[in-house]
């Protein structure tokens, strides 16, 4: 029980600003009573007050049934709401767009069946950034396609694909990721565009040979990003002679390359999500790989992916693009290892 006559102390910094104790220094042996500011929790509570000083109806009974008796003997003649808002603007106290929510949750007489065009539509989609681009790429590359190639060549070799960004406008990294040793290379590119992905592949092809690249690269699995929306000129060499095969995940289902996904928290240790990259080159990009690769997993029993690969993979990689294993004690995944 507390006494009613009970009244907690309060500090006297409390009534000047920030009006917070987050910074006292006093904090941690203070008796007094505290206020903490979290600023999670008060973005929280200021989008909660938006959304819910919008909900409802902001009419009283008498103007919705006012409303109600000048609209809906209208609507049931045929008449359309730009018709009667054209006609009656000074008599509707509020807007078209209102009126079609009113009438949407039934406070009208009048349905959504009563007008002349609603139930024609379907309900638009929001929160969208979809493009009417041409998914002509796709044919004979979707994920189904993908599954039924492996079906008739189960001991291929696959490698997943993707990009990951720095800041916007910025330099990227594409990578490579092997799925049977989770090894993973990454290139920098000066931009996000499909002639900066050509250019990797052609330092590739030149750098391990034509037969070497097809035994790596049988298949490539990526998304549907504009950067890989030209499958032929990753597919085929200068010679036109086909050197790998590319195929597409499903829109919005980045687990079909989920390997690759995880992988890339390890590039986010080092650098985190939202610094570029403008200021690294290609040999901050390999000494960060070399770390990740000599990273042991749980799900390669304890393995490195260095390890494995070399075991499953050319050798001859490794040295053409100077991948080297770190001991396992001096492996850094900090955004010290860069600097």
């Amino acid at each position: 029980m507390i006494c009613k006559d009970y009244k907690p102390k309060t500090c006297g910094k409390l009534n000047k600003a920030p009006y917070v104790c987050n910074n006292c220094k006093s904090l941690g042996s203070c008796t007094y009573e505290r206020w903490i500011y979290v600023a999670k929790y008060s973005d929280d509570c200021y989008h909660e007050l938006l959304s819910s000083s919008r909900e409802g109806i902001n009419q009283m009974p008498e103007d919705i049934q006012k409303l109600d008796t000048l609209i809906s003997p209208l609507i049931k003649k045929g008449q359309s709401l730009s018709h009667i808002y054209a006609n009656h603007k000074t008599d509707i106290c509020c807007s078209r767009r209102t009126l079609y929510k009113y009438i949407d949750r039934q406070l009208f007489s009048a349905k959504n069946i009563d007008l002349p065009r609603k139930v024609k539509y379907k309900p638009r989609k929001s929160g969208t950034n979809s493009r009417n681009i041409s998914r002509n790429y796709r044919i004979g590359r979707t994920y189904d396609d993908f599954n039924k190639f492996l079906e008739n060549s189960p001991e291929i070799s696959v490698v997943e694909m993707d990009t990951v960004e720095g800041q916007k406008g910025g330099k990227v990294l594409l990578t490579l990721l092997f799925r049977k040793s989770t090894f993973m290379l990454a290139f920098l590119m000066d931009n996000k565009t499909q002639q900066c992905v050509n250019n990797v592949f052609s330092m590739l092809v030149q750098r391990l040979g034509v037969k070497v690249f097809k035994r790596l690269f049988p298949v490539i699995l990526t998304d549907n990003g504009s950067e890989f929306q030209d499958p032929k000129s990753i597919e085929y060499g200068q010679n036109k002679d086909k050197l790998t095969n590319v195929f597409y995940c499903d829109s919005n289902c980045s687990w079909q390359k989920g390997m690759i996904e995880k992988n890339h928290e390890y590039i986010r240790f080092i650098v985190p999500k939202g610094r570029s990259f403008d200021m690294y080159n290609k040999n901050d990009i390999t000494l960060m790989i070399n770390n990740i690769n000599s990273t042991a997993r749980d799900s390669l029993n304890g393995s490195t992916p260095f390890q494995l690969s070399q075991m499953l993979l050319d050798n001859s990689l490794h040295k053409k693009l100077s991948l080297q294993e770190i001991a396992p004690d001096n492996v850094v995944l900090k955004p010290t290892l860069l600097k």
